[in-house]
């Protein structure tokens, strides 16, 4: 995998990862949701009428864009493991923007996912 690609699938993940603290930063203002059939309405407004919200979706959007080039280029049992890095990066910045709890065990994880990562970007 050459640099560029390798960045270009980076830009995917890191995309995909933004997306989902967006949608966190959110929904955290509005508190549980609870969807009921008659509701339903009203909560989709409330929900699609956050910036953060309609800002990760922008996200994913452009990551799709972006991670079909990537598989372009690259085999998918390559390209597909990257993007667990993305569980790295939100645990992290979870951790850092929302004050979410990163016990030892989710460190653990955090350590084997990026061997893992490792091991295959190296075949």
């Amino acid at each position: 995998m050459t640099l560029n690609t390798f960045m270009l699938i980076l830009t995917g993940v890191m995309l995909n990862a933004g997306a989902q603290l967006l949608l966190k930063a959110g929904v955290s203002p509005l508190g549980p949701l609870s969807p009921a059939w008659n509701e339903l309405p009203a909560l989709v407004w409330r929900v699609l009428s956050q910036w953060p919200i309609v800002a990760g979706l922008a996200c994913y959007v452009i990551s799709v864009g972006v991670w079909i080039i990537g598989l372009s280029r690259v085999d998918v049992s390559l390209a597909y493991p990257l993007l667990s890095l993305g569980y790295v990066v939100n645990a992290l910045l979870a951790w850092w923007l929302f004050g979410e709890v990163v016990n030892a065990t989710r460190w653990g994880g955090i350590v084997l996912i990026l061997a893992g990562v490792w091991l295959i970007s190296r075949s």
